[in-house]
Order: C-alpha cells, then structure tokens, then sequence
C-alpha cells in the first residue's frame, strides 16, 4: 500500500528520504507521493553490452542542465532516446521502495518515459530513458515535472541496494564487471 504524503514529508525532514524537492512538492504534495523534476538530459551514443558477468553502455553527453537562474528547452526529437536525470535526490532506508511513474503529459505526447523500481538502500539522483515515440517535435524545460513518484513499505523488511549505480551515476565510463 503506498504511503501518504503526510507521513512522507515527515520522512523528508527526519530523514532526507527525498532531496531537493521543489517548494510544491514541499507545502502540498499531489497524489500518494511526490512530483520529480528534470535536471539533466543526455544524448547517448556508442554501443551497449549486457553479459552474464559485464555490462557496457553506451556513452552518454549532457545536452542540458537545470539552472533556476535561467529557463532552458530541449527539443526531444521524434524516434530519439535520451537519458535524463533527476534534480531530486532519494535516500531509501531498507524498508522502503519506491516506483517513479511517467506524467500524463509526457505519453500524451507521445514520449516514454522509461523507469524502474528504486531498491531499498539505494541513495542518489535518478536516471530514467525518454524515448520520442510521436511524430512531433517535443519541447520541454528543464526543471519540468515529468515523474511521479510513490513509496511503499517492504513487509519483513528489505535487502539493501548493492548495485554500481548507487550514487546517481548516469552511464558505465568502460565495460565492468557487474556486482
């Protein structure tokens, strides 16, 4: 059952559970949990690779970032993928996860917005794919809400987030090993 706003603002001040929240998401939340913001985007490039015991993917630039002082667009190009990162910041205890979700606007007009489950432990910004599906041009700001994101408690607690991409980190410099 996902946990209510009331009792995850008192998370974020106790225990930092999200970082860099806007003054919105601060004062009133909507839904069952909280509006995530993009402050980067990258382009990809470069081949991927995902074995049994390494993984490589491909390079990823930065084409924007989020700047409060000053309004930026980019321009999703129709059949483009793009990474983009979060300007919020997820410090999850062992006996949370959380499930980020597209807004309704995005697959409106036609971008998918590609998320994962956050594991319990995990601390970091967020990475999410934006693929533009439609055959339009899609501008967005940065800073722009495009992720919903709802927390729920793992029942006989949870296993800690081991995985290398703990810390927020966007892409693999070189093949690794998996942990």
């Amino acid at each position: 059952m996902p946990i209510g706003p009331k009792i995850l603002l008192r998370l974020v001040k106790e225990g930092k559970l999200v970082e860099n929240l806007s003054e919105r998401e601060l004062q009133n939340p909507e839904g069952a949990g909280f509006d995530l913001r993009i402050g980067e985007i990258y382009q990809t490039k470069g081949k991927g690779f995902l074995g049994i015991l390494e993984r490589e993917t491909p390079k990823a630039t930065v084409m924007a970032s989020y700047n409060e002082r000053k309004i930026q667009k980019i321009s999703l190009k129709p059949g483009e993928y793009y990474l983009m990162r979060t300007i919020e910041t997820v410090n999850l205890p062992d006996d949370l996860i959380a499930y980020p979700q597209s807004r309704g606007t995005l697959h409106r007009s036609g971008v998918l917005l590609l998320c994962n489950q956050v594991n319990p432990g995990y601390c970091g910004q967020l990475t999410f794919g934006l693929a533009n599906l439609g055959n339009n041009i899609m501008e967005i700001e940065m800073g722009a809400r495009v992720a919903h994101i709802i927390f729920e408690k793992v029942e006989g607690g949870g296993s800690s987030y081991r995985g290398q991409w703990q810390g927020g980190r966007v892409a693999a410099t070189k093949k690794e090993k998996q942990v």
